[in-house]
């Protein structure tokens, strides 16, 4: 009964079936408490997105598993504080942090949301230690602009690391295989179809919405029965598979590697492993409890049987998908021969024999299956040197070195959703709105479905005044998820850019309800407080963005604009050197920069920054503007015309630029060329407020044939 029960709970949970999950489950501890089946429960609650009925339940408990889906629990709760006793070895618990690598990752943002930046770097760290594939890590350490070159990460050390799992691995296997196996009489008089699990299409594929919620939970070793729900692999981007249909032309540039196109049948050979394992189980005599049957045969004690490198698990957040852990690319390679064994008319028990001659020989000698393991190595962490140089420079802001970085990988790679978001956010960054906007536009076509990255996407779009198709995108993503933070940024840019700043700001706040950590969403809504004038409000949700990210450099620059507007100078300054110590390549931060210095009478220093702006980007238009503006304002007028001349022959459409050309023209008594400039700007079409100006100015030219009238008279 108790197999029974179990083996219902774990499909249910491979079928996402969850509140039928949580139901048998419930039946099964009634009936046969155990730490086992307690850990079961409080996977099935969850993945059902109820973290505090797994907090209640598991609290108290000093297993190692225990414990880390109690603190897994607690970060969904926010109980930063418990999450962080429950994996930090105590005098109840004097082991190391449970779960591996994933338990480190997990204890890494622990400490990174509660601010400790330097103790969730080194969380990260031990966390690619123990597992090289464990992206999710150096994902966060490149976000914290700590992470070491992917050429050293996933090197050598990596690579060796990796061949020691598959040894282990192996030999584990081939020692399971022995303990298992039965005579031919035994199997042909139980019928085991009964804990057989059927296979179901698109097992291996997540949903981001479950993702996102906490579904990929860890199993417990000793219930090796569905990989699906258990054998979680480190989230990448390398895969991208997420739905069961994916739209055609998603399918042909998705990477079906020969690692991938075995996945199925690991997934069947676990299955048949555990209906061998219940038949041998069943000999011992049902009245033994299947958590203690379980360690009796692994000859260890109930309080040992769940030892830190028993499972995998890592947080999958909604920005990427599931590689191949090097776990069961191994299993894929034992279980394909054994497949073949049976199919040729091979018995489970010649299966059985076949790896007790397999134990034998030297893991290390080389086989077909070993040579293409380690080939397959090698491929995966060469894929995550070129994705982990890329991100890292991104992320570093070095764009123009991120873009040549991802040239580099295969079409069927560059054409993932994922390298799609990187490529358009490295143009944005780089103010080259257009190739941005065709990047994420391709990357719309082939994934609709996939939101990470929309809410830059609308952003571009602001930027280049596209407000129909502006609201046609907000329109698809909230079509697609209303509880996505990127569906409402979509319609609160929108807003925005209809000069509707209350109805934007009220999307913002949406999207920061949907997820409090959505860092962007708390700076735009700084945005739409500076644009209401509210500078209050506006410097309340920077402060909040840099408290969930301090290299959100557009925090420290919206900082920066605010103290500009209140004419604080001084920390104007200095909000904008840190937003450049972060982005030191952003020509638009320089030019603020350079007013706030020349609002301080720094002059000299001022010229120097819009010069160095000018050079960072010389097709940004208004490093030239604020210094000839500059100029200007130091009476060398002169000057100040040339740089001007050279920028209208570049933005000859902008009206302040006119503006400016007819006030310097002026100040040389060049009456007509003044009058021609300030005509142009008007008919350019400025705004009220550029407009009531450029009218003062031509009701204070006086013209010297009128002037000489006067004085006549």
């Amino acid at each position: 009964m108790e197999n029974l029960l179990a083996n219902c709970v774990e499909k249910n949970l491979s079928q996402f079936m969850f509140t039928n999950a949580i139901f048998f489950c419930e039946r099964l501890l009634a009936e046969f408490p155990s730490e086992v089946n307690l850990q079961l429960l409080a996977r099935c609650y969850l993945s059902n997105s109820q973290a505090y009925s797994a907090y209640y339940i598991l609290k108290g408990s000093k297993t190692p598993q225990s414990r880390y889906l109690f603190a897994f629990s607690c970060f969904k709760l926010d109980l930063l504080g418990e999450a962080e006793t429950a994996l930090l070895p105590s005098e109840d618990y004097v082991d190391e942090v449970p779960g591996g690598a994933a338990g480190h990752y997990l204890l890494g943002l622990v400490y990174r949301y509660a601010g400790r930046k330097n103790s969730s770097i080194e969380q990260f760290r031990m966390a690619l230690s123990f597992d090289p594939l464990c992206w999710e890590a150096y994902r966060e350490l490149c976000s914290l602009g700590a992470a070491e070159e992917a050429s050293t990460v996933f090197g050598n050390s990596a690579f060796q690391r990796l061949q020691e799992t598959f040894v282990t691995q192996r030999i584990n296997f081939s020692e399971g295989a022995n303990i298992d196996q039965l005579t031919d009489s035994d199997k042909a008089s139980r019928d085991t179809s009964l804990w057989r699990t059927e296979h179901v299409p698109g097992e291996n594929q997540q949903d981001p919405k479950i993702r996102q919620l906490g579904a990929d939970i860890p199993p417990d070793t000793d219930r090796q029965l569905n990989t699906n729900g258990w054998d979680l692999n480190t989230p990448s981007p390398v895969i991208s598979q997420v739905l069961d249909a994916p739209p055609p032309l998603l399918h042909k540039n998705m990477l079906r590697s020969a690692v991938e196109g075995s996945l199925m049948s690991v997934h069947g050979g676990r299955r048949i492993k555990f209906s061998e394992e219940m038949s041998a189980e069943a000999t011992e005599g049902s009245g033994r409890r299947r958590s203690a049957r379980i360690a009796a045969r692994k000859k260890i004690p109930m309080s040992q049987s769940f030892g830190k490198d028993s499972y995998r698990l890592h947080l999958s957040p909604s920005e990427s998908n599931c590689v191949p852990s090097p776990s069961s690319m191994i299993e894929k390679c034992r279980i394909q021969s054994s497949k073949e064994a049976t199919t040729s008319g091979q018995s489970i028990s010649d299966i059985g024999s076949s790896v007790d001659d397999e134990e034998n020989k030297n893991p290390s000698e080389s086989s077909p299956d070993s040579s293409s393991l380690i080939s397959g190595i090698s491929e995966v962490l060469n894929l995550l040197k070129i994705l982990g140089n890329g991100h890292r420079h991104l992320l570093m802001y070095n764009c123009q070195e991120a873009l040549l970085v991802y040239q580099k990988l295969s079409l069927k790679q560059y054409n993932t959703h994922w390298v799609l978001v990187q490529v358009g956010k490295a143009y944005f960054e780089l103010q080259d709105y257009f190739n941005a906007d065709s990047t994420f536009t391709l990357a719309h076509q082939k994934y609709p479905y996939a939101l990470e990255g929309m809410d830059t996407y609308s952003t571009v779009l602001y930027h280049l005044k596209e407000e129909m198709r502006l609201g046609y995108l907000a329109q698809e993503l909230i079509s697609v998820d209303r509880l996505s933070p990127e569906s409402w940024c979509a319609v609160g840019n929108c807003y925005s850019l209809r000069k509707d700043h209350d109805s934007a700001l009220k999307m913002f706040q949406r999207a920061i309800q949907l997820n409090e950590r959505f860092t962007y969403a708390h700076t735009l809504c700084g945005h739409e407080f500076a644009a209401l004038e509210d500078f209050e409000g506006a410097e309340r949700c920077y402060r909040r963005a840099l408290s969930i990210d301090t290299r959100h450099y557009n925090a420290w620059y919206g900082l920066g604009m605010t103290y500009l507007h209140l004419e604080k100078f001084e920390f104007a300054q200095h909000q904008f050197q840190l937003a450049l110590k972060i982005n030191p390549r952003s020509s638009i931060i320089m030019c603020y920069y350079g007013i706030a210095l020349h609002e301080s009478k720094k002059n000299d220093e001022a010229l120097n920054m819009m010069e160095k702006a000018r050079l960072t980007d010389a097709k940004n238009p208004l490093p030239k503007y604020y210094k000839a503006n500059i100029l200007a304002s130091l009476g060398d007028y002169h000057k100040a015309q040339k740089v001007l001349e050279e920028l209208k022959e570049c933005a000859p459409q902008e009206s302040s630029v006119h503006a400016l050309l007819g006030n310097i023209y002026k100040q040389l008594k060049l009456y007509d060329k003044a009058v021609l400039h300030f005509g142009t700007a008007l008919d350019l079409n400025p705004s009220p407020s550029d407009a009531v100006k450029i009218k003062a100015y031509m009701e204070r030219l006086v013209i010297p044939d009128e002037l000489a009238m006067e004085e006549n008279l």
